[in-house]
């Protein structure tokens, strides 16, 4: 069985792989991949497909809203402006302000939702400050988020 930070990276570097297709033709519905899980070798089978989480995560991040351009946060200037070692402040301080606004939604999924929105919208503008190890700390390094994902049953219980 993997580590959650194995599954981590490997479900941040299919949506990476995904975020950052150039060929369109390559394009895929990754909710209907009919590819094996990835599994380790000598490893039981495992329902964990690193496709379809990083699908889920996707459809996640496309159902946050925010308008980066329009929010006030030194941490979000900063990683406007390139400075991607910012970047998981921009995203905790993100989630908690709309967490705090919206108290109906919880943090964890918040805190997904926008980073990968975040992700996407600096990958559009800055494609070469981006990099899968970015989003992997941000994830890995919150706990909570970490143990929400876990309560669940890990990334591939995850729900939209």
């Amino acid at each position: 069985m993997a580590t959650f930070e194995e599954q981590t990276a490997c479900v941040v570097k299919a949506l990476f792989s995904d975020l950052l297709s150039e060929d369109e033709s390559e394009c895929r519905s990754l909710e209907t991949d009919s590819g094996e899980p990835m599994q380790l070798a000598g490893d039981p089978p495992t329902r964990f497909d690193p496709v379809v989480v990083a699908s889920r995560l996707r459809q996640m991040g496309d159902q946050c809203n925010m308008d980066f351009e329009r929010v006030s946060s030194e941490a979000l200037a900063q990683v406007l402006k390139g400075k991607m070692e910012k970047f998981g402040a921009a995203v905790d301080s993100l989630s908690r302000s709309w967490s705090d606004q919206n108290p109906e939604m919880v943090y964890e999924r918040v805190f997904l939702s926008v980073s990968v929105k975040l992700l996407m919208y600096v990958a559009k503008k800055v494609p070469a400050m981006v990099h899968p190890n970015q989003l992997i700390k941000v994830i890995n390094g919150n706990f909570r988020v970490r143990n929400y994902i876990e309560a669940c049953g890990g990334w591939e219980n995850l729900d939209n």
